[in-house]
């Protein structure tokens, strides 16, 4: 290293770290500030690295590199497989760093880019050393009790719709944590069961790429990265023993799905078919009260989760008609027919893909947007026929056991 360097290096957290004849440096970055960008273009132009690793996976480049991507997606592909959450979070996610990205005319990640076009430039190999962040987001997921995963999904789109400015020397201050990495850092730090897959999780897999990068040969290496990682990635990279093939291929596992969600929305149609049977059996004017009710209960509430969403007036029709049917079979949910119908009503325009990522910065741009719209009316009436169901279960029983009328 020369002095040039170290004055470079003294503008930004950083950590160095030698692992044989292998000397990483690690760059801790805000990923909305300018100063970084400037630090990461002028540390590539210092012509000391012959590696550059960035955090970032091939997902997350591939946006970075084409924002046009999104209108190309193609939107009934991705509720039908069961993506639309994973979308939807994405774009939240986004507009969070967006929002913070307004204030100060700087694109999200931009030293980033700086990194990718530096040894794009230069020749120099260019690593992308992040878990993809859709795997991520599941082992996420999967890691938070199902009871509270309401609440951090809650939590996420309520980080959308706050408007609280935050003054650039804030955003300087925060480099000594993690809370620009994602929206899900305030809860991260409050449960072990997020910080392990959202930041510990990613420190050891970042971690593992870099040694991996110093067996293949590269001898300086300049690690661009979340300041918040800048102390878990150089733990492990002093501490682990494991080699790094194994650890990428323990950390890139999905993570196992419980057994029991799959089967009970199975027996819930079970019981509710039940409380049906024995309703008739009793008298023709209990189980028809019965089945009036769980068709308003139902549909009804999936038809609010329409209207919430400002769905075509088709669309909440079809699903206060539809909920009550897909509710008894679990194969086909009313999100899917509710967002079919919502596409083909009011087919997205070259234009909403376009504002796409600006308008979901705000709530009225989610609402807005013909795509973010599909999406909330997915999202909206699934949440409403299911709520539709419980309730509409518990008032069937409430007939069969006296509490109903």
């Amino acid at each position: 290293m020369n002095d040039t360097v170290d004055q470079l290096l003294a503008r930004e957290p950083h950590r160095r770290v030698r692992i044989g004849e292998t000397e990483i440096t690690l760059l801790g970055t805000a990923h909305v500030s300018p100063a970084s960008a400037r630090t990461v273009t002028d540390l590539m132009a210092s012509g000391v690295f012959d590696t550059v690793a960035i955090e970032l996976c091939m997902s997350r480049q591939r946006a970075m590199l084409d924002p046009e991507a999104m209108s190309r997606m193609d939107l009934f592909s991705v509720i039908r497989s069961g993506q639309a959450p994973m979308i939807a979070a994405s774009l939240a996610l986004g507009a969070y760093q967006q929002r913070l990205a307004d204030q100060y005319g700087i694109e999200p990640g931009a030293e980033m880019r700086a990194a990718m076009f530096g040894a794009l430039e230069r020749g120099l190999p260019l690593a992308l050393i992040d878990r993809d962040i859709g795997l991520t987001l599941r082992r996420a997921y999967r890691a938070v009790p199902w009871w509270q995963r309401m609440g951090l999904v809650g939590g996420l789109f309520a980080s959308v719709l706050s408007r609280e400015k935050i003054a650039e020397e804030d955003i300087e201050r925060l480099k000594e944590g993690d809370m620009l990495e994602s929206t899900f850092s305030e809860f991260a730090e409050q449960s072990r069961e997020l910080y392990l897959p959202l930041i510990d999780e990613r420190d050891r897999y970042m971690a593992a790429h870099l040694r991996k990068l110093a067996d293949q040969g590269a001898r300086q290496v300049l690690a661009v990265v979340g300041a918040g990682h800048l102390k878990g990635i150089e733990n492990y990279l002093a501490l682990d023993r494991q080699r790094p093939e194994d650890v990428l291929e323990q950390l890139e596992q999905s993570p196992p799905k419980a057994r029991w969600p799959k089967y009970l929305p199975w027996v819930v149609v079970g019981i509710i078919l039940t409380g049906f049977v024995i309703g008739f059996t009793r008298n023709t004017e209990l189980g028809l009260q019965m089945v009036l009710d769980w068709i308003m209960i139902n549909g009804g509430l999936a038809a609010v989760g329409g209207i919430i969403a400002f769905a075509h007036p088709v669309t909440i029709g079809t699903v206060a008609l539809a909920a009550p049917l897909t509710s008894l079979n679990p194969t086909i949910g009313v999100g899917f027919v509710a967002a079919a119908v919502e596409l083909y009503m009011r087919k997205p325009q070259v234009g909403d893909f376009a504002r796409l990522r600006r308008d979901t910065t705000s709530a009225r741009g989610w609402w807005s947007n013909r795509v973010s719209r599909v999406l909330l009316v997915f999202l909206l009436t699934t949440l409403g026929s299911a709520m539709g169901t419980y309730i509409g279960g518990a008032r069937i029983f409430g007939h069969l056991f006296g509490s109903g009328g």
